[in-house]
């Protein structure tokens, strides 16, 4: 017998030359896998090394989490494939149920969707965790109750990427997964409903994390309660409040007030009012802006913006002040502030220039005029 003769003889329902090329597929296949993946390790490592791009570097991960097992079962899966697709030489035609590749062939097409599973769950973990250590680190969400945030998203993430994979294995094995999908949606419904307060407390924690309207330290004012931030957990926050009790207060809550946040403030603008008496003089009142100008400005860390005389009060002619605070330090704006009206009132004592205080002029028939104070 001939080298053509022996290429000819059938084992298994095929020729010992489509088995030859069934084979030099699976080794070809593998060894072309591996080494690119040897490749892009080594190269492109070496270029992520010098790169500032982190794209490259999600790249050489991924490709280094892809396992020899997975490429071996795939290769045999496909080599498989060509024999299951390859006419019968004995009768030209395609292979019956009967034929045991078609087994064989099942069986491997079972463990080859199983460890795509495996496979894609573990590229699913390389990107969740690419995007923790780069996005979470620019953020500032590593330590503390963000970097638990980020871990409760991701691990939700994980889950859902999971169930994805499961339901698509199973749709490619031949399973009907729309009663699994209806049962599974109709049962996520039913717990989503039962914990929907914890659930919202928890992306509204995630929100606070990645959003960042105010972090511990900042002091915050939400609705009728202010204080310091202790503590950012999943489902509350803490607040120190001004007069020393912990206010606590749920995330998903939080997230509806309207936070007034001081500790980000670059300047406080200050407005106050000076009142003084009918009985100044046009020539005082004409003094008083400068006062107040000179008043200001002698202060540390201080912008004059103005004073105005704007309106005849009900007992007094009034002055409104405006001047900024190059500072966002509650104590520095108070010393300044201190600071100008004592220097405003000892200027107003030299000059004489009277404070008013609350007075009403009555007039009784037949009597003489009396002025009567009174108090608000």
């Amino acid at each position: 017998m001939n080298f053509d003769d022996y290429l000819q003889r059938v084992y298994f329902g095929d020729t010992v030359y489509s088995w030859l090329i069934a084979l030099a597929v699976f080794v070809g296949g593998t060894a072309i896998l591996l080494a690119v993946k040897a490749v892009i390790i080594v190269r492109l490592g070496e270029v992520a090394k010098r790169s500032p791009n982190h794209v490259d570097d999600l790249v050489v991960d991924l490709v280094s989490r892809t396992r020899l097992l997975v490429i071996v079962v795939v290769m045999v899966f496909v080599a498989i494939h060509m024999l299951v697709d390859a006419p019968s030489p004995a009768s030209g035609a395609i292979p019956t149920v009967a034929d045991p590749k078609l087994g064989i062939y099942a069986f491997l097409r079972f463990i080859a969707v199983i460890a795509l599973v495996f496979q894609g769950m573990s590229w699913g973990n390389g990107i969740t965790s690419f995007w923790t250590e780069h996005y979470a680190a620019r953020r500032g969400l590593t330590t503390g109750a963000s970097a638990a945030a980020v871990v409760a998203f991701v691990f939700l993430v994980r889950v859902a990427l999971f169930l994805f994979l499961l339901l698509t294995a199973l749709a490619t094995l031949g399973v009907k997964i729309w009663p699994l999908v209806t049962g599974l949606g109709i049962g996520g419904i039913a717990i989503a409903l039962a914990v929907q307060n914890i659930l919202g407390d928890l992306f509204a924690a995630l929100s606070i994390a990645l959003d960042k309207p105010f972090v511990v330290g900042d002091s915050i004012q939400i609705d009728t309660h202010s204080g310091t931030v202790e503590h950012i957990g999943l489902k509350t926050t803490r607040i120190r409040g001004a007069n020393g009790e912990q206010i606590v207060i749920g995330n998903n809550d939080l997230l509806k007030a309207r936070i007034n946040n001081f500790q980000r403030m670059v300047e406080r603008r200050a407005v106050f009012v000076l009142r003084v008496s009918y009985e100044t003089t046009a020539s005082q009142l004409q003094r008083i802006p400068t006062i107040v100008h000179d008043a200001v400005m002698r202060q540390k860390l201080t912008r004059y913006e103005r004073c105005h005389f704007f309106r005849y009060g009900e007992s007094s002619l009034d002055f409104e002040v405006v001047y900024w605070m190059l500072t966002a330090d509650y104590a520095a704006y108070m010393n300044a502030q201190q600071a100008i009206n004592l220097e405003i009132f000892t200027t107003f004592s030299t000059e004489e220039i009277r404070f008013a205080f609350p007075t009403r002029t009555v007039h009784l028939h037949g009597e003489t005029t009396a002025s009567v104070g009174r108090s608000r």
